[in-house]
């Protein structure tokens, strides 16, 4: 009975509009003082979540992602992959999928990557024939690749709460990144053929190729040495988040020149504001985790869970289903710091792997970026694209489809996830 009251408590308090770091903060004092226990453990428990060297790449990441994106990069990085694929049948749609996955590599945001690539997309694929409705969709979609293609977010916060690698997080990001991106790509292929409004570009010639390419080739060159550096061990994840960052101002600055003080300043500020609004819900969020743990909330759920639920296979699709209903009215950050902190102690407990939970997790929150009324990516494209939101609820569908048969894959084949972290 004290779970469901709390857990409703928690709903009432979000959907009657309360911010959800208060929401979360706000409550766990309640708990604190309704039983008996000092208030003091909130002002610690905020101290302690802020005091996280990981957590300093998120600001890093942020800039990074920013200044890339002020600086128009997604242009030229969506140009030059258009000139390689995009006489393909549906082409412009592959392209606006690998331009996705790239940039995802580059921001670690699902935001930033449906907006920077959908400024370019959307007039370019609706001049080329294709559906409202599709490019709505597979821009949403695509989008989601940013909290899952390496470097994540959502991952380094996921690895603050559970005390899991940051590192091995992001290798076990990559497989199931790339199965998406290619589930995406021989759909929006297949429904290319299948409709013969969907244009095709022409064929570049080899001298566009080549210009495009070496415009974009320095900011894959950033994506890749960061990424890579990670991997090497040649930087942590957080000292890779600087160099990124640093990296950014070099490419756009003094490569591309397209950087300017007036973006340079509304990047800080963009890369400020979402800092604050993040760190404010990991700090609730510590609070509130410490009260429920002080009540003893996880122990109950996962004797709940151990007493009715013995099959791990049957827990995840327990958790997939609440997941999916939670993320109607939810959004992505709120779900994991309120979920995880319950859940992880059951699924532990049935021996399910905390990297692989960490990846299964990360692909429903991206399915509650796509699924309305709260889908952020919805009204992202809503807004990029000036469009209805049935438009981009109805177009979405098919590819929130393809991401839970991803899920799916990696239930039955969690070498898709688990490989890299454990073999390089």
């Amino acid at each position: 009975m004290e779970i469901i009251l709390i857990l409703a408590a928690l709903f009432v308090l979000l959907l009657a509009g309360v911010p959800v770091a208060f929401a979360l903060g706000g409550l766990g004092i309640g708990l604190l003082i309704v039983g008996g226990f000092s208030p003091l453990i909130a002002p610690k428990g905020t101290l302690s979540a802020m005091d996280s060297f990981v957590l300093v790449a998120v600001p890093m990441f942020l800039l990074m992602s920013n200044i890339m994106l002020r600086a128009g990069v997604g242009k030229d990085l969506y140009a030059a992959v258009q000139a390689w694929v995009g006489h393909w049948p549906g082409g412009l749609a592959v392209a606006t999928v690998i331009s996705c996955g790239i940039f995802a590599a580059i921001s670690g945001s699902s935001v930033a990557t449906a907006a920077t690539i959908g400024t370019v997309a959307i007039p370019e694929m609706s001049k080329r024939g294709y559906p409202r409705p599709f490019v709505f969709g597979l821009l949403a979609a695509g989008g989601t690749l940013g909290i899952l293609i390496p470097p994540s977010m959502i991952m380094i916060v996921y690895g603050v709460i559970t005390e899991e690698s940051v590192l091995s997080l992001f290798l076990a990001g990559i497989g199931p990144g790339l199965l998406m991106m290619a589930l995406f790509i021989v759909w929006s292929m297949i429904y290319a053929i299948l409709n013969p409004s969907c244009q095709s570009s022409e064929a570049a010639s080899w001298e566009e190729r080549f210009s495009t390419g070496l415009r974009a080739l320095p900011t894959v060159f950033l994506s890749g040495f960061v990424i890579v550096g990670i991997y090497m061990g040649w930087y942590t994840p957080t000292e890779a988040a600087a160099v990124g960052f640093l990296g950014a101002l070099f490419v756009t600055g003094a490569v591309l020149r397209t950087l300017t003080w007036t973006a340079l300043k509304g990047a800080v500020l963009d890369s400020m504001k979402t800092t604050v609004a993040i760190l404010l819900i990991v700090a609730g969020a510590k609070v509130f985790g410490k009260a429920i743990a002080l009540w003893r909330i996880p122990q109950e759920i996962s004797m709940l869970i151990s007493d009715n639920i013995h099959s791990p296979s049957l827990l995840i699709l327990a958790i997939a289903a609440v997941l999916l209903v939670m993320g109607l009215f939810m959004e992505a950050m709120s779900m994991m710091l309120i979920m995880v902190p319950v859940l992880i102690g059951a699924v532990t407990g049935l021996g399910i792997d905390p990297i692989w939970f960490g990846i299964f997790f990360v692909i429903m929150v991206e399915c509650a970026l796509i699924t309305p009324p709260v889908g952020l990516n919805l009204y992202v494209i809503q807004a990029v694209g000036d469009a209805r939101m049935q438009e981009v609820a109805r177009g979405v569908m098919p590819f929130l489809i393809l991401m839970l048969v991803t899920v799916a894959a990696i239930t039955f084949f969690k070498e898709i996830v688990l490989w890299l972290p454990f073999h390089l």
